[in-house]
């Protein structure tokens, strides 16, 4: 009865939520355009099931996968576990918190290749380029980014580093990358970055970051439990660039190779 409480409340809410959206369409499709809808009762059926979809995928998160990640984030992170001793630590020592660091990657490739953008995103990316462009390719490009940006995010919630010195480094590696990317695949790895942070990812790297920096000596939840989510946008736009270029060097080396054959 409880879940039956809780999920209207969050059905309700998601409706609130989509109600703009709908009126939007609907006004331009409407006063501006002036056609009618197409495929009406289909439109009807579809937002139903988007509402009702994302209404159980939120009460999921909330019920289930926003605690465990919070959970094993603070299973991980206890002294008793990483240091093996039920003492009172008052200094971090970033080396032994190598568990957090594979648990960080790991739940940000899993996240990452569930993630319903990032997936749209591919889908449009593999139609566009008839073919050219693979869905699983990129998806899991982006998802090794995400699991090395949670990974170094959860570093630097241990070893106390600045926040800003990672995303500096990070935005001016991106630079240096376009600047010999491939033309072709500039937008689409900008566009990789940001289908990172949405309704699979956030939940639980958020939970993650605040579980870890709740439980590690010296850390504050509120200054160094965020930022996680900066790392997850930065990285997949590093590691897509770093893909298409290697393609392309790749692409160039073997039209070299064959017009050697060809001259011999």
């Amino acid at each position: 009865m409880e879940f039956l409480v809780d999920f209207s409340k969050i059905l309700l809410a998601t409706c609130r939520d989509v109600l703009p959206i709908i009126l939007l369409i609907v006004c331009f499709q409407l006063l501006i355009l002036r056609q009618p809808i197409p495929h009406l009762r289909r439109v009807i059926v579809g937002g139903v099931y988007v509402v009702i979809g994302l209404a159980l995928f939120l009460a999921g998160l909330e019920k289930a996968l926003f605690p465990l990640g919070k959970i094993m984030a603070a299973q991980l992170s206890d002294p008793t576990f990483v240091y093996g001793t039920e003492g009172i630590v008052t200094q971090a020592d970033w080396m032994a918190y190598g568990w957090v660091y594979l648990f960080a990657a790991m739940i940000g490739f899993a996240t990452t290749i569930a993630e319903p953008s990032l997936i749209a995103v591919a889908f449009k990316a593999n139609e566009v380029s008839a073919g050219t462009i693979k869905q699983w390719g990129l998806r899991i490009t982006v998802a090794l980014g995400v699991a090395l940006g949670i990974s170094l995010g959860t570093f630097r919630i241990v070893s106390g580093t600045p926040l800003y010195l990672y995303i500096f480094a990070g935005y001016m590696i991106v630079i240096v990358q376009t600047v010999f990317a491939p033309k072709s695949i500039i937008a689409l790895a900008y566009d990789s970055g940001g289908v990172t942070t949405s309704t699979v990812t956030v939940p639980l790297v958020a939970a993650l970051g605040l579980g870890l920096s709740a439980t590690v000596p010296g850390r504050n939840p509120a200054l160094d439990g965020f930022g996680l989510i900066a790392f997850a946008s930065l990285c997949p736009i590093i590691t897509v660039l770093g893909y298409a270029q290697l393609m392309h060097w790749k692409s160039k080396r073997r039209t070299k190779v064959m017009e050697r054959e060809d001259a011999l």
